[in-house]
């Protein structure tokens, strides 16, 4: 090909087009800041599971102060609301710079030096177990952390402070999912990456908002379907994505288990198993057919209030599709029985023989950034890294021997992160870190929640915003935001990222890294706590978690860069990783086989009445996440979500925006109608992003899964009334001596619900 120029002719071609057409490469490659003395630093967003790639612009001073999308594999060039704001947060002004400390809840903060925080929680930690032994004091972490973080969480527990006690957020996430796909799987993550779903035939994605939680992720969806795959959701409520699905299957929240038994019953019935691949690579399918064969569609449509015919529709496209694949998150997992729910998904996968192909296979989204790898290293209270058993002796001295001490000082499993809450309440748990977590907004039934940390003796929080929780401490130390620190992230395909840092942080600022380090060293235990970095303290979750499932001794920094990502388990620097998994069937059992699993249906844990007939469920907005502490102060996304707000049937005779009090067994509050026939009408949906009085979780249940222990956020029984006035939204707490940052509080005060036909903050406000 002759690479001569081509005259042009500047009365067709635009100034500059030869220039351009014959710089060579793609338009997006090897980007360039526009400005002089400004640099791009490649990094991924700080929020959900998607990870998507982005840059980070920063200015010659070497403040992060914009960003662009990247071209990322996951997300190419896309971003969400959440991901073009998150650069925001750096540079703050409600950022936290100093120690905030008080010796008792009565006194107000004051800023303090780093010596004097550090040698104050020192002496706090020494007191409490002196007197009361060394499980009265506890840890919670996060799965917003990079994985060296959640790996430190798990050994600073352990080692520095001795005690059983720790556990994570992620106990609110992704555990229902993790205990059905360990059980069924011997592994716990998605089976399939993204890239998958655009091979598929039939795409049925259950409990998941993914059009607003996830919204990048909705590419994939509608890429499936534009190749022709027949889209099924299943949700209570009419979402985004569900409004354009073939197929949507409005269930009443906490009858998922009833409703999955009922389709591989039709399944069954009309011979769409695949019998040679259930031979071949299952065990317990004659015990699973046996018990689905109590669920005729009949019996399903009277449980979940839609009809029979449906359900066999669903059967029908599912059972019979070359390839199908089917992806859940929270709408199925936050209840008492999440574990089996998920199961039941597994078993449908498993009984058409769809696992292991492309376009074939079974994914669990997960919700917080670092939600697939906050939970495979440790900072869970039954796993240490590598998702080893604390319970099997055999792990035990694998992992204590890395770190350096005897099996016999390894302390034992603890409990979940709300029986936590409980043990407080009791006076068990006296003492308490938490990091990268925000309780009072996240935690069902608020008043229980409030009530067990102001029994804490001490409780210290780390962040880098003063959190509802973090305003309740007696220590408050300020860390630094994703931008300001290294590390990696495992995506929802169990993708491994590198975040890159793009600026120092602010003076008064150190890693959470560091201050965990620092306080072991205080506690006399610094010589297994010598990490300069992050690079260090990965370089040891690589080599504690060789040989195990989880394996990533082949993972490193440099390669991460090179490549965008790699999906574990990658047992050597030579290995691609697995980004598809049961290839073959063959699963992660000693047998290779899938071990099916028997579920019978039961009923949500708060029972219907008189009272309150109506279901509650609660769920996510696409301009906010989690607790809010990070969005409900980037001024563009809480002018485009101010408050929350109640969506109600238009059958219950409310207006958009009237009064409307939700009441359930543990309390209640008023918020402004978005009325839409997009929803039941024996539900009604709160969003959960703001803290009390306005707090979804204030009227949510604390009761837990048995096995799993996640809270079931997404049913509990309630009962609407008119009322007059709308409760306020309060405006997040800042440090002492400041102002609620006015630029993102000024719409906080807007009583109306978002004005977008489809609801649920998803357009501008007039």
């Amino acid at each position: 090909m002759s690479t001569e120029h081509v005259p042009l002719d500047p009365s067709v071609a635009p100034l500059g087009t030869r220039d351009f057409r014959d710089a060579g490469g793609l338009p997006a490659a090897a980007w360039r800041a526009d400005q002089t003395e400004q640099t791009l630093v490649p990094t991924h967003c700080c929020f959900c599971g998607v990870q998507c790639g982005m840059y980070l612009r920063v200015d010659g001073h070497g403040k992060v102060f914009g960003v662009e999308p990247r071209n990322h594999d996951i997300n190419r060039m896309r971003l969400c609301p959440k991901g073009i704001n998150a650069y925001q947060q750096v540079n703050h002004p409600d950022r936290l710079t100093a120690p905030l400390v008080r010796r008792s809840r009565d006194e107000p903060f004051r800023e303090a030096s780093w010596e004097e925080a550090l040698d104050h929680t020192v002496a706090e930690i020494r007191r409490i177990q002196g007197e009361r032994g060394r499980d009265a004091f506890g840890m919670l972490g996060g799965a917003s952390l990079f994985s060296e973080k959640t790996y430190l969480v798990g050994k600073f527990a352990r080692v520095a402070l001795k005690t059983r006690h720790v556990d994570y957020n992620g106990r609110l996430c992704m555990v229902s999912a993790a205990g059905a796909n360990k059980l069924a799987f011997g592994i716990d993550r998605a089976a399939n990456p993204f890239a998958d779903i655009l091979q598929t035939d039939c795409l049925l994605i259950a409990g998941s908002n993914v059009g607003e939680c996830f919204p990048v992720m909705t590419q994939y969806v509608w890429g499936a379907r534009d190749r022709g795959a027949t889209l099924i959701i299943v949700d209570p409520r009419q979402t985004a994505v569900a409004r354009t699905a073939d197929i949507h299957v409005a269930l009443k929240s906490g009858t998922d288990a009833a409703f999955f038994n009922a389709v591989l019953h039709v399944i069954v019935a009309e011979g769409l198993t695949d019998e040679a691949f259930l031979a071949e690579h299952t065990t317990g399918w004659d015990e699973v057919k046996a018990t689905v064969a109590a669920y005729p569609p009949s019996r399903a449509a009277e449980i979940c209030g839609v009809p029979a015919e449906q359900i066999v529709q669903v059967a029908r496209v599912f059972g019979r599709a070359e390839r199908a694949m089917a992806w859940h998150a929270r709408g199925i997992e936050h209840h008492t029985q999440g574990v089996e729910n998920c199961l039941t998904v597994i078993n449908l996968c498993t009984a058409t023989g769809n696992l292991g192909r492309p376009g074939a296979g079974y994914g669990t989204i997960t919700g917080q950034g670092n939600g697939q790898g906050g939970r495979e290293h440790g900072q869970k209270s039954d796993l240490l890294p590598g998702g080893r058993s604390i319970n099997d002796p055999a792990h035990r001295r694998q992992v204590a021997a890395i770190w350096g001490i005897e099996e016999s000082e390894l302390p034992q499993a603890g409990t979940s992160m709300m029986e936590m809450v409980w043990q407080m309440q009791r006076g068990e748990i006296r003492g308490l870190i938490g990091v990268c977590n925000n309780p009072f907004v996240s935690l069902p039934n608020y008043a229980v929640v409030k009530d067990g940390y102001d029994k804490l003796e001490f409780h210290a929080q780390f962040d880098f915003f003063l959190s509802e929780t973090a305003a309740n401490a007696h220590v408050v130390f300020p860390v630094t935001t994703w931008a300001e620190d290294e590390g990696v992230m495992a995506n929802a395909e169990a993708r491994v990222v590198k975040h890159n840092k793009a600026q120092d942080p602010p003076p008064g600022v150190r890693t959470d890294t560091w201050v965990m380090c620092e306080i072991a060293r205080r506690l006399g235990e610094g010589s297994k706590f010598a990490f300069e970095g992050s690079k260090d303290v990965f370089d040891e979750l690589r080599r504690a978690s060789a040989g195990t499932v989880i394996d990533y001794y082949g993972i490193t920094y440099e390669r991460l860069e090179q490549t965008g990502g790699i999906a574990w388990p990658c047992p050597s620097l030579e290995h691609p990783g697995t980004p598809r998994l049961f290839e073959g069937g063959k699963t992660y059992h000693a047998d290779g086989k899938v071990h099916m699993q028997v579920v019978e249906w039961h009923p949500p844990a708060d029972p219907y009445s008189d009272e309150y007939p109506m279901t509650l469920t609660t769920g996510r907005t696409v301009a906010h996440f989690l607790s809010g502490n990070q969005t409900r102060r980037l001024g563009g996304l809480v002018e485009q979500t101010p408050r929350p707000w109640v969506e109600v049937h238009p059958s219950h005779g409310f207006r958009n925006g009237e009064a409307v009090r939700v009441v359930t067994r543990r309390g209640s509050e008023v918020l402004p109608a978005l009325v839409t026939e997009a929803i039941r009408p024996d539900h009604v949906f709160v969003p959960y992003h703001w803290p009390y009085p306005v707090a979804a979780n204030a009227l949510t249940i604390d009761a837990l899964d048995p096995r799993s222990k996640i809270p079931e956020y997404k049913v509990c029984a309630v009962r609407i009334e008119r009322a007059e006035r709308i409760d306020p939204v309060p405006a997040p707490p800042v440090p002492p001596g400041r102002a609620a940052y006015p630029e993102a509080q000024v719409s906080r005060t807007d009583p109306l619900p978002p004005t977008s036909p489809q609801g649920r903050g998803t357009a501008e406000r007039g």
